[in-house]
Formats: structure tokens, sequence, C-alpha cells
């Protein structure tokens, strides 16, 4: 007969919360643990390791007296409200996942002498806009006119995400938790966030969300990283929290990618968004944000075509389908200048494969085959 051991009744009804659920509607489709609740009966220690890997919490909290503090440790920003610590546990797990890679990175480059980065904090709150945005430039070596020089929008962000890198801020593109792809990010609570140091910033941006809106949240990162400040963001119809950095960085983003300048002059109220996106190589929404920051619109109308646009996508993206390439979704997701330097220290014996593979979340023949075929070296 299996051994039945006594829970804490805070601890489960933490657990539950913790993971999203409301604890009724857990209950309702979980009888066997409101039985727990209930006192009728006590689970077994199979039925409790169970619960806690279905709620994502490590089976020793299960014995804790009181659930433990956890903060998350950047500021998160939400539309129109102020800051908040409190986030899902998908967000909350993948500002961990981030937080680790970080850590190993800025000892390993530490380590080997690397010089911090000098523009991480170069400007503040009181900076004039343009001022950031030509420094970023400057730095990322980006001309004015950088992305006319391609085709479209999305081959310019493939090189802005590019620059970025090799300026040394390490871009993660991921929809999910890890390579989890049962544990989904939403677009609706997190675009993206960044966390700053001096040696190795890192990005991470929703992958889920349009390509079209991934180019402004990166550039709104990218403010944040000069004036030295980590931040997540949830950005609702693409308008920023009613903080003074976050408008600040806003505004950044909003200059960089359609000068102001630029599109009073050529602006036609009878020119749709989808032209104009045609002469800055940004997404429609971009252009339509600036026209609305400019007072060139209305913000009944930049709502209108925003949500009309968004359902575009969202319908499109069900017509494709499909989950696309491992590898290719990999690189994204651990980013290839990160996964260098993984592979660096490895054949520096620096580095265990074990924790090679925990920090890349690839492992085994999946690690090596990546490492082979898909790596550059920096």
């Amino acid at each position: 007969m299996a051994t039945r051991i006594d829970i804490n009744r805070n601890i489960i009804e933490w657990a539950i919360t913790r993971a999203g659920y409301e604890i009724h509607e857990y209950l309702m489709s979980n009888p066997i643990v409101k039985e727990w609740l209930d006192n009728s009966k006590k689970p077994t220690v199979k039925q409790l390791e169970n619960f806690s890997k279905n709620v994502h919490v490590p089976f020793g909290y299960m014995f804790l007296n009181e659930p433990p503090q956890e903060e998350l440790k950047i500021p998160f920003f939400r539309t129109g409200k102020g800051i908040t610590n409190q986030v899902s546990l998908n967000v909350y797990h993948a500002v961990q996942i981030v937080q680790k890679r970080q850590a190993w990175l800025t000892d390993y480059l530490i380590n080997e002498g690397y010089d911090k980065l000098d523009f991480v904090g170069r400007m503040n709150i009181d900076s004039p806009v343009n001022e950031i945005v030509l420094d970023i430039r400057k730095t990322l070596s980006l001309q004015l006119n950088w992305a006319s020089k391609h085709n479209n929008w999305e081959r310019a962000l493939e090189h802005l995400t590019l620059q970025i890198e090799e300026a040394g801020i390490i871009m993660n593109f991921s929809g999910v938790v890890g390579n989890n792809n049962r544990r989904k990010i939403t677009v609706e609570e997190c675009r993206g966030f960044v966390i700053v140091n001096e040696f190795a910033p890192f990005m991470f941006i929703n992958s889920a969300d349009a390509k079209a809106a991934q180019m402004f949240t990166i550039i709104h990162e990218l403010a944040h990283v000069w004036v030295g400040q980590s931040a997540g963001f949830d950005f609702t119809n693409m308008l920023p929290a009613k903080d003074p950095i976050e408008i600040l960085c806003d505004n950044v983003a909003a200059e960089f990618l359609v000068p102001k300048d630029y599109l009073i002059s050529i602006w036609n109220e009878e020119k749709n968004f989808k032209k104009l996106n045609r002469i800055f190589k940004v997404s429609p929404i971009v252009v339509a944000r600036r026209a609305l920051d400019l007072g060139l619109i209305s913000k009944s109308r930049f709502f209108s075509f925003y949500n009309s646009y968004i359902n575009e996508f969202k319908n499109k993206k069900k017509q494709q389908g499909g989950g696309g390439n491992f590898y290719a979704t990999a690189k994204k997701r651990i980013s290839l200048r990160f996964a260098s330097y993984i592979n660096n220290a490895v054949n520096e014996n620096k580095l265990l494969y074990t924790d090679a593979f925990k920090l890349t979340g690839l492992k085994g023949g999946t690690y090596t085959n990546f490492i082979k075929e898909h790596l550059y070296q920096v």
C-alpha cells in the first residue's frame, strides 16, 4: 500500500495560484487535489510529485512551512498602469532563463578580459531624444536611411538584429519558456524585456508577436540599454506605460524608425499606412503610431487600424500553421552569438557539456548537431 503524506494547504493553494490558475477552477478539473484540501484524503508521494510537475513547482517546495518569496528582479510596465512585480509563471521562468544565461556570460567575458560596453547607461532620463537616436545609430553603424537599402522591413529587421548583436547585446527571440512549446508566453502580457548590465545586456523578444511590432519593441529596449534601465513590457496597442523612462524610450523608438521631419515632409492624408511603410521600410503599425504621436491622425483612427492589422496578422498565422524548422527556431531562441561563446568555453575546457546543455536548452546529439551545422564563430 502506497504511503500517504501530510500536506500544507497554504503551499498547495500557493502553487495553484502561482501557476496562473483560479483555485476553484483548478479543483473542479482536479478533484483529487480538492480531496487533499478538504482533508478527506492525503496524497501519495507519486501523486504529489505529479502535482508539482503540473504546476511547475520544485517537489521540495511541497514540504515548506510557508510559500517562498519570489519577486521579479526587473520592473514590469503595464500600458496605462504602473510598475508590477506580478507576472505569469511562464514570464517569470523566461526571465529566470535569461538571467542565468546573462550571469554565466558576464563571468565568462570578465574572466576573458573583455571591456565593459561603453554605451550602456551613457544616456539618462534628461537626454534629448534626438541625441539618443543619433548615438544608437552611430554605435550600430546605421545611417539615417539604413532601412531603405533593404527590399522589405523583414530584411531590415534581420540586419538590425545582426548589428545589435555585433555591438555586444544578446537577443533571444521566443514565444515559449525555454524549448517547451506547451508553455506559451502571450503577447498580451509580454512583448519583451531587457536585462541590462555593462558586459552582456540581454533582450527577450516575444516571437509570437507580429514582426511589425517586434521592430518597435527592439528599439524601445535599445533605449533602455542606453539609459541603463532593465524593464519588461506589455505595450498594449503599442502605447507606453505612464512612466517617464517608458515614455522616453517609446519616443526614441518612434524617432529612430520614422524620423519626424521626414514623415511630416511627405505626409499626405490620402496615403494609407501600408504605402508609407514602403518608404520607411517599417511596419504599417509603426507608421500609424508615429502619425498618432505627431497629431497627424486621431486615436480612434489609430486604434481602428491597429486592431484591423493585428487581426489580419493572426488570421494569416493560423492559415500558415506548422511548427517551423527546429534548428532555425533554436538559432533565434538561443542567439548564435551566445551559443558561440558557449562553444568557445566548452572547447577551452572552461564549461562542462552538461552546463552547456542547461544554458542552451539543447541536449546530446541535438546540441552537437546545432553547434556543428548551424553555428558561426565569434
